[in-house]
């Protein structure tokens, strides 16, 4: 039997919100039903509030009982990062791990890193997100190359990304392996039941949008794809659940130029874990419309509900979603998308969809991911860099 591993997570946790959040806090868990000593190390700063586009940082949820979070991480002041790089650096953790999804936190994680790594022991592996994001800014890539040189290997959760990697570095180990299930949100409960929580019609047809709102997702294809003649008579609703991280005008332009009022259901308060079980069981079907993407936890809570999916085939979405088996996979434009709603309900395809989803959602197992991580504590010049 393998001996216990000391393992410390850099990154976003509890009082924090969001998929980030949620991500690192379930990972954690994973470790810790295995017998490791798991902690996180999260933010007592994350963003300066100038920076952030949505309303709070903050959870409203009880704070988790079962998992170890330190706050103590400032994003933004390079003397916190010494600090707490040395602090982790004497503790000697077996393994490290940072989820990295964005340049702005590169300096900040990469002297971090840079400080652990100097005892020697401890790994430091990345569970990379996006390595170039879908909002590009001036300095991105030298951001990201400072982050890729302060680890020791990286785990990818989509192919695209490690494609993306290849042109930051060739001879750091690389690994892929699929978004694990978001499985922390309780089991599924009917539609009746959700829809009588959201005061939604129990008879009418709904297509879900979730997620924090920004102008790579496509909802404003979406809304366009709900304006054409032959959605606006089919009697389909949409339901928007998420915050807006962008400005909500053109959106809402679009909703009144095609009168769409009566259409479109708009809750676009952060929506808390202890909710989300309401808009998935609502929905006959999840769309996410994208027009740039790696991979997306939306995939991943849909699973856990056995939701079809209708996505756009871009980045990395298509590795996860079997066109003609879960949902359908269309290009990113508007005549697209419509035809596919109209379709996934002309068809009667959802008890198939769901059937298949259970089945499908299988392979994404946290222990698959911890797994993928902790072969990275062998040395990495033994390493299978094939893999």
């Amino acid at each position: 039997m393998p001996q216990p591993l000391k393992v410390i997570l850099i990154g976003s946790a509890y009082p924090l919100r969001g998929g980030l959040a949620a991500f690192n806090e379930r990972l954690i868990r994973e470790y810790t039903k295995r017998g490791d000593d798991a902690s996180i190390y999260t933010f007592s700063l994350q963003y300066p509030s100038l920076l952030f586009p949505g309303k709070t940082q903050y959870s409203t949820e009880p704070p988790p009982k079962d998992i170890s979070i330190k706050v103590k991480l400032n994003s933004v002041n390079p003397f916190n990062w010494i600090s707490v790089g040395n602090e982790i650096k004497k503790l000697r953790p077996d393994l490290v791990i940072v989820k990295y999804w964005m340049p702005f936190m590169a300096p900040c994680f990469g002297t971090v890193c840079r400080i652990i790594r100097k005892n020697g022991h401890t790994r430091v592996v990345s569970v990379i997100d996006n390595i170039i994001p879908h909002e590009k800014r001036p300095g991105d890539r030298m951001l990201s190359s400072y982050f890729v040189n302060s680890v020791d290997g990286f785990v990818a959760m989509s192919h695209s990304v490690i494609d993306d990697l290849e042109t930051f570095t060739k001879n750091k180990p690389k690994t892929w392996c699929p978004h694990p299930l978001y499985d922390n949100f309780g089991e599924a409960i009917s539609k009746q039941e959700a829809r009588k929580v959201l005061g939604l019609d129990p008879e009418a047809r709904y297509a879900l949008f979730f997620g924090f709102i920004r102008d790579y997702k496509g909802l404003d294809l979406l809304l366009e794809a709900f304006g054409t003649p032959e959605m606006r008579s089919s009697g389909i609703k949409l339901l928007v659940a998420g915050e807006f991280y962008c400005d909500p005008a053109p959106y809402k332009e679009i909703i009144q130029r095609h009168g769409l009022e009566r259409t479109v259901i708009m809750s676009n308060d952060f929506i808390p874990d202890s909710r989300v079980i309401n808009y998935f069981c609502s929905a006959d079907v999840v769309v996410q419309p994208y027009k740039s993407a790696t991979q997306s936890g939306v995939t991943q809570i849909a699973y856990h509900f056995n939701k079809p999916m209708i996505i756009t085939d871009v980045g990395g979405l298509s590795e996860f979603v079997p066109h003609g088996r879960v949902g359908y996979v269309v290009k990113p434009e508007i005549p697209a998308i419509a035809s596919a709603i109209l379709e996934f309900f002309k068809s009667g395809q959802e008890p198939e969809f769901s059937a298949n989803a259970a089945v499908e959602k299988q392979k994404y197992s946290w222990g698959r991911m911890v797994d993928a991580i902790s072969q990275f504590i062998i040395p990495v010049s033994s390493y299978d860099k094939s893999l």
